[in-house]
C-alpha cells in the first residue's frame, strides 16, 4: 500500500474503525496479496520499494537488504508479516512474545495532534504457540524476536528467529543472560533500553556487553491512564543516548522508534546507528517511509551516475514515434484517406466526402486522436531515455520496456477485420532495431533512484494526492485503450458514433464492404496506442515520484498536451461534441490539471 493510496483513500476511514480493525484489515489484505503467485511482484509494481544493493549490509553475521527495519509494535498479531519484506524493510521485529496471549486493553491510535502514537500500557501479544506457527514459514528477511519472558520462551523460539531482543530490565544477573544465550544456541542477542534511561543504566550495560551482541536504543514513553504515549519524534534524545553508548561500549547499536520522517533516520545513521527500526512514524507518515529513507540514504552517499551510451537508441526510438505521430497528424488534417487506403477501398476520398461528409470527418477524427497519442508517447519515451535510462535508472528502463513491448504486440489488433496497411508495418519494422539496440546496450541499467525528500512538508503531502490523480489517469488510459481496442476489433462503433455518422453498419457495408475494416483498423490502432501510452503514464506515476525530479513534472506537462489537444480539439473541429462521448476525456483532463497543480512544488529542483 503506497503513500498515494494510504493517505488519500485508506487512512481517513480506517482510523475510525473500532478497536484495531483498520490495522488488521490493512495487514491481512497485504499479506493475502503477497501469498498469491505473483503477489509480491504486484506489490513491487505498485511501489517499486526494493532497496538498492548499495544499502545491503552484514550485521550480527546476517545479511540485511536495508538498514531500515520494522518495530514489533506495528504488527503484534503478525498478520502482515508476509507483506512487510516487500515494502523496503531489511528486517522485521516480532513481539514482545509471552507464554500466553495478551489482549490489548485499548486500541493503538495516533493522537489528535498527530504527533504521538498511543498504545496500551501492556503490549498486545499473540503468545508463544501462535508466534511459532506464524514463523515456521521461510523467511525472506532476518526476524528479530523480542522476548518478554525470556526464561520461559527462549527454548521454544530458538529456531524461529535470527536475532533476539531482551529488555535490560528483564535481566536480573549476568548468569541469567549467559543461560538465555546458551538456550538460544548462541544466536545474537540485543539488549533493549529506552534512551532516557541509558545514562542511569550504563554500568549494567557495560557488564552485560561482554555477553550481548548489540544494543537497541528505544523510544521513550509516557504512561497515563493505562496507556503509553510515544512521541513520534525523539531524535535528539536517541542521538544523545547513541553518543553515550558509542563512547563507552564497543557494540553495534540499533534504534527503534522516534522516526517520523527521513531526516530523523538520517540523523540517527549519522550518529552511528547500524539499523533504524520504525514504529509510530510508520503509521503517521505512511508505508512509503522505508522507501523514502532508503532513497535519501542513497542521495546522502553522493552516488555518481555514469552515463550509458546506449540510451541514445531508446531516445531515437521515441523520436521516430513522435515524428510518425506528427506525420499522421498532418495527413489527418489534409488527405485523411491515403493512396493505399483508396486502393483497398477502391474508392477515392472525394467520393467518400461526397457521399457522407460526416463519415469522412469521423475517419479523420480517429487518425487525429491516434496522432496525438503517438506524439505524447514519443515524448515520454524520449524523456525516459534522456533523464532515466541514460543514467542507468532501473525503473525508467522497465517503464520504457513495458510501453514499447505492449506497443509492438498491439500490431496484432490491426488484423481483426482483415486490413493491415503496409506503411504501419514498415514503421514498426524500422522501430524494432532501435529498440533491440537500446535494450542490449543498456543491459547494465540497474541503478535505484535517489530522492531529495527529507521531511513531511506541505508540498510532499499535496504531491501524494497529485500522485494518486496521475495513477488514476494512467489506469484510465490503460482501461480506455482496452475498451477502444475491444470495440475496434468487435463492434467497431458505439451508438454516439452512428448518431454522428447518420448511418448504420449495414448501410456502411452496403456503401462499401471494405469501409468497416478500414475504420476498425484505425480504432484498434488508437486503442493499442492509448493502452501503451497509458502504461507509460501509469509506471511514471508509480515509480517516478522523487522530490526535485523536475523532468518528471515536465514529462507530464508537455507529454499530456498533444494527447489532450488531439482528443478534445478534434471533436470540436469536426462537430462531434456529444457530452457523454467526451465525458471520459473531460474526466482525464481534470485529473491531468489537478495532478500538475498538486505536484509542481514537490518536483521543483532543490537549490
Amino acid at each position: 500500500m503506497p503513500d498515494w493510496s494510504y493517505h488519500p483513500l485508506f487512512k481517513p476511514w480506517l482510523s475510525i474503525l473500532p478497536s484495531n480493525a483498520g490495522r488488521e484489515f490493512i495487514h491481512r489484505g497485504m499479506s493475502t496479496i503477497a501469498k498469491f503467485p505473483g503477489g509480491r511482484s504486484f506489490i513491487e509494481f505498485l511501489g517499486h520499494m526494493s532497496p538498492s544493493e548499495k544499502l545491503h549490509r552484514n550485521l550480527f553475521g546476517l545479511h540485511f537488504g536495508s538498514p531500515v527495519g520494522l518495530s514489533g509494535k506495528i504488527d503484534p498479531q503478525l498478520s502482515g508479516i508476509e507483506a512487510f519484506p516487500s515494502l523496503g524493510f531489511g528486517a522485521i521485529e516480532v513481539g514482545p512474545i509471552t507464554k500466553f496471549p495478551r489482549e490489548p486493553e485499548t486500541a493503538a491510535s495516533l493522537s489528535k495532534t498527530n504527533d504521538a502514537w498511543i498504545l496500551p500500557e501492556y503490549a498486545e501479544t499473540i503468545g508463544l504457540i501462535a508466534t511459532k506457527n506464524k514463523l515456521t514459514k521461510s523467511r525472506t528477511v532476518p526476524i528479530l524476536i523480542r522476548l518478554e519472558e525470556p526464561i520461559d520462551t527462549a527454548e521454544h523460539l530458538k529456531d524461529a528467529g535470527d536475532v533476539f531482543i531482551i529488555e535490560i530490565d528483564l535481566i536480573e544477573s549476568i548468569d541469567d543472560l549467559i543461560h538465555i544465550k546458551m538456550v538460544l544456541l548462541y544466536k545474537p542477542v540485543l539488549l533493549a533500553i529506552r534512551h532516557s534511561t541509558v545514562a542511569d543504566n550504563l554500568f549494567k550495560l557495560k557488564s552485560a556487553s561482554h555477553i550481548a551482541d548489540g544494543i537497541m536504543i528505544e523510544e521513550d514513553r509516557i504512561l497515563t491512564d493505562g496507556k503509553q504515549v510515544l512521541p513520534l519524534q525523539q531524535t535528539d534524545g536517541m542521538i544523545h543516548a547513541l553518543n553515550i553508548i558509542k563512547n563507552e561500549i564497543g557494540l553495534p547499536v540499533v534504534t527503534s522508534g522516534g522516526v517520523a520522517e527521513p531526516a530523523d533516520a538520517l540523523a540517527l545513521f549519522e550518529a552511528g546507528a547500524e539499523q533504524v527500526f520504525l514504529s509510530g512514524g510508520y503509521v503517521a507518515s505512511g508505508p512509503g517511509l522505508p522507501k523514502r529513507i532508503n532513497e535519501a540514504l542513497l542521495d546522502e552517499l553522493g552516488d555518481e551516475r555514469k552515463e550509458l551510451p546506449g540510451w541514445i537508441w531508446y531516445w531515437l526510438f521515441g523520436l521516430f514515434i513522435l515524428l510518425g505521430g506528427s506525420l499522421v497528424l498532418f495527413f489527418s488534417f489534409t488527405k485523411v484517406i491515403l493512396f493505399y487506403d483508396e486502393a483497398f477501398l477502391q474508392m477515392s476520398r472525394l467520393e467518400l466526402m461526397a457521399y457522407n461528409p460526416n463519415l469522412y470527418k469521423f475517419m479523420s477524427h480517429d487518425r487525429m486522436t491516434l496522432a496525438g497519442t503517438m506524439i505524447s508517447g514519443g515524448f515520454i519515451y524520449m524523456q525516459l531515455a534522456r533523464h532515466g535510462i541514460r543514467y542507468g535508472i532501473h525503473w525508467a528502463k522497465r517503464a520504457f520496456n513495458i510501453g514499447a513491448i505492449t506497443g509492438f504486440l498491439g500490431i496484432m489488433l490491426f488484423l481483426g477485420f482483415g486490413y493491415f496497411d503496409w506503411l504501419h508495418g514498415l514503421f514498426w519494422l524500422i522501430l524494432l532495431p532501435f529498440y533491440i539496440m537500446g535494450y542490449i546496450k543498456t543491459r547494465s541499467a540497474n541503478q535505484s533512484p535517489l530522492s531529495k525528500n527529507r521531511t513531511n512538508h506541505s508540498s510532499w503531502k499535496k504531491a501524494v494526492y497529485g500522485q494518486l490523480m496521475f495513477v488514476i489517469l494512467g489506469f484510465s488510459f490503460v482501461l480506455g485503450g482496452i475498451v477502444i481496442s475491444t470495440i475496434g476489433a468487435t463492434y467497431v462503433f458505439v451508438d454516439t458514433d452512428l448518431n454522428y455518422i447518420c448511418m448504420t453498419p449495414d448501410q456502411l457495408s452496403a456503401l462499401n464492404e471494405k469501409l468497416i475494416p478500414v475504420i476498425a483498423h484505425d480504432r484498434a490502432g488508437f486503442g493499442s496506442a492509448l493502452f501503451s501510452v497509458g502504461l507509460l503514464v501509469l509506471t511514471l506515476s508509480l515509480w517516478g515520484f522523487h522530490e526535485g525530479s523536475a523532468w518528471v513534472w515536465r514529462t507530464f506537462l508537455i507529454g499530456g498536451i498533444p494527447a489532450f489537444t488531439a482528443g478534445i480539439f478534434t471533436h470540436l473541429y469536426i462537430g462531434y461534441i456529444d457530452f457523454i462521448h467526451l465525458l471520459p476525456a473531460y474526466f482525464a483532463l481534470a485529473l491531468y490539471i489537478g495532478g500538475l497543480w498538486l505536484t509542481k512544488d514537490y518536483f521543483r529542483p532543490k537549490s
